[in-house]
C-alpha cells in the first residue's frame, strides 16, 4: 500500500480547520500551520481554531427563504466541522444560528487535534511554503501576513485588493437595564436554541433618536494611515457611523429597525431599537447587533451609552476597524481554486473574495475537498451552479461582469469589473420558474411568490448537491 503524502493547509481560521477536517475525511493526511500564538493578528485574542473576530453570528438557519440558511444546510450535509460545531454549540438568537464563540473555537480545535491524520504545526509561513508541498491550501484570511501577501502578488502580478471590516462591542449582560429594555425576538419568531424571546431590545422615541444620529456624527473615529485612505468598506459589514451619513433614517431601515418588536410599556413599536444578541452560552455577554464602528474606544462608551438601556453598559469589548485582504480571484484562480501561476497553491476563505463566516468555511470545505480529489487521483469537479456552494464558487473563479473591451479580447481573459467581497444570495443561483399555485390550488401572487421562488430554488439546490457528493465521494468519511 502506497504512502499518501500529506497536503498542507496553512491558515487555522474557519476556512483552513474546514479545508484540513475535509482532507483527513478524505482518507488523506494534512498538515495544519496555524501562525498564532507565535505570531498574532490585530484582531484575533486567543490561540484557538476558527476564532470569531467579529460577530458570533452565521445568520439566517432558514434553509427554505434564505440563502445563507441553505448554504448551512449543503455544508451539514457535505460532512462539515464548522456546522456540526456551530449545532453543537448554538445560543438563542431567534431564526439565526449564534453560537458560544469560545466554546465553538474549542470544539473546532479539540476534534481537530484527536483526529489521527490531522497534524497542527504553530508557526508563521513566511512567504510562499517550500517547493517540496506539491499540494497547497492558503487559507490565511483577510489577516494575511504581508510577508505571504506580497509573494503572492509577485506571482500574479495583481495589486492586492482591500477592504476594511469592523468589529461590534460585546457588553456585559448585567450592566443592562431591563427595566427599558425588554426580550423579544422580531416578530416573536423561534430558531435553533431560540424562545421567541432571544435578544434584549432597547427602544428609542423620535428625540433619543435624532440625539443619538447626531452624538454618532460628531462623535471622534479612527483616521487612517495614508496608505489607507482609499480603501473601500464592504457594504455587507459597514460602520454604523458610515451607515449614519448615507441618512439620518438609514439605520432605522437597517439595524434599528423596530418593525416587529413591541415595547411591553406602550404596547407599540418604537421609533427604533437597538438589538442585543447573546454572545456566549452562560448568556453574561451579549453584543451590539450591526453596530460595527471605527469611532475611538472612548466615544464608543460616551455615545453608546446615550442608548435607552445602556446607560450603566460595562463593555466587555469595544469596536474596531482592521483592514481586510482578498485576491482578484476571476483573474488569479481557477475553478478548482489553484492559483493559475502556481497549481500546486489552492486557497480558501475571505481571501478570495467571500465575505462572512459561512461562506468562507463554505470555500474551505470547497478547497479542501477539491485538493483530496486531486491527491487520490481523482477527478475536480465543482458542485452544480444551481447549489449556494457552486453558485459561490462560479462567482469568484468566473462569474462576474467583464469590462467592455474594443480589443476584441476573449471574455474570460477580461478584467472583472468592480470585483468585490460577496455574500451568498438567491442572485447567485440561475432563475427558477415558481409555481403559480399552492398545493390546494391557490393562485400564488406577489411577496408570497418571491418566498415561492426561494423554496423551488432551495429544494433545487438540495436536490442537485445531493447528486454531486454522490458523484464525488472520493472514501467514506471517517
Amino acid at each position: 500500500m502506497s504512502i499518501i503524502s500529506p497536503i498542507h493547509v496553512i491558515g487555522g481560521g474557519l476556512a483552513g480547520s474546514e479545508a484540513a477536517w475535509q482532507i483527513a475525511s478524505a482518507g488523506v493526511p494534512v498538515v495544519l500551520h496555524e501562525m498564532r500564538p507565535e505570531r498574532m493578528t490585530d484582531a484575533h485574542k486567543t490561540e484557538g481554531l476558527a476564532e470569531l473576530v467579529c460577530s458570533n453570528s452565521f445568520r439566517s438557519d432558514d434553509w427554505e427563504n434564505n440563502a445563507v440558511g441553505l448554504l448551512h444546510e449543503e455544508m451539514r450535509r457535505a460532512n462539515s466541522l464548522i456546522m456540526s460545531a456551530g449545532d453543537t454549540h448554538k445560543l438563542p438568537a431567534g431564526g439565526a444560528l449564534a453560537v458560544d464563540r469560545d466554546a465553538f473555537s474549542a470544539e473546532v480545535t479539540r476534534r481537530l487535534e484527536a483526529h489521527p491524520r490531522v497534524t497542527i504545526a504553530r508557526g508563521e509561513i513566511a512567504g510562499l511554503p517550500p517547493g517540496d508541498w506539491d499540494s497547497v491550501v492558503v487559507a490565511t484570511g483577510p489577516l494575511t501576513s504581508p510577508a505571504l501577501s506580497q509573494a503572492v502578488g509577485a506571482l500574479t502580478g495583481e495589486d492586492e485588493l482591500a477592504f476594511f471590516d469592523a468589529i461590534a462591542p460585546v457588553i456585559h449582560a448585567d450592566s443592562i437595564d431591563e427595566t427599558i429594555a425588554w426580550r423579544q425576538s422580531r416578530y416573536g419568531k423561534t430558531g435553533p436554541a431560540g424562545t421567541g424571546a432571544d435578544y434584549i431590545n432597547c427602544p428609542m422615541n423620535r428625540e433619543e433618536y435624532e440625539a443619538f444620529i447626531d452624538a454618532l456624527l460628531a462623535g471622534e473615529k479612527t483616521v487612517f494611515k495614508e496608505w489607507e485612505a482609499n480603501t473601500p468598506y464592504f457594504d455587507g459589514c459597514l460602520p454604523v457611523e458610515v451607515m449614519a451619513e448615507r441618512g439620518r433614517d438609514t439605520l432605522r431601515y437597517g439595524p434599528m429597525k423596530p418593525v416587529g418588536l413591541d415595547d411591553p410599556r406602550t404596547g407599540r413599536w418604537p421609533h427604533a431599537v437597538v438589538q442585543l444578541r447573546q454572545d456566549n452560552a452562560l448568556g453574561t455577554l451579549w453584543n451590539m447587533v450591526g453596530f460595527q464602528t471605527k469611532l475611538k474606544h472612548a466615544e464608543q462608551a460616551r455615545v453608546f451609552r446615550m442608548i435607552p438601556g445602556l446607560g450603566g453598559a460595562e463593555f466587555a469589548r469595544l469596536g474596531g476597524l482592521h483592514r481586510n485582504t482578498y485576491l482578484n480571484s476571476p483573474r488569479v484562480l481557477d475553478s478548482a481554486l489553484r492559483l493559475k501561476a502556481e497549481p500546486r497553491l489552492r486557497f480558501a476563505g475571505q481571501i478570495t473574495g467571500v465575505e462572512g463566516y459561512v461562506e468562507s468555511a463554505a470555500i474551505g470545505l470547497l478547497a479542501g475537498r477539491f485538493a483530496a480529489a486531486e491527491r487520490l487521483g481523482h477527478s475536480v469537479t465543482p458542485p452544480p451552479a444551481t447549489t449556494a456552494l457552486g453558485a459561490l464558487i462560479a462567482h469568484i473563479t468566473g462569474g462576474h461582469i467583464v469590462a467592455d473591451d474594443d480589443t476584441g479580447a476573449v471574455a474570460a481573459e477580461r478584467k472583472p469589473r468592480s470585483f468585490q467581497p460577496m455574500n451568498i444570495n438567491y442572485g447567485l443561483l440561475p432563475p427558477i420558474d415558481a409555481p403559480s399555485h399552492d398545493a390546494e390550488g391557490k393562485r400564488i401572487k406577489g411577496k408570497d411568490k418571491s418566498f415561492a421562488r426561494k423554496r423551488a430554488a432551495s429544494r433545487r439546490a438540495l436536490d442537485d448537491l445531493a447528486g454531486w457528493l454522490e458523484t464525488v465521494a472520493t472514501s467514506k468519511v471517517a
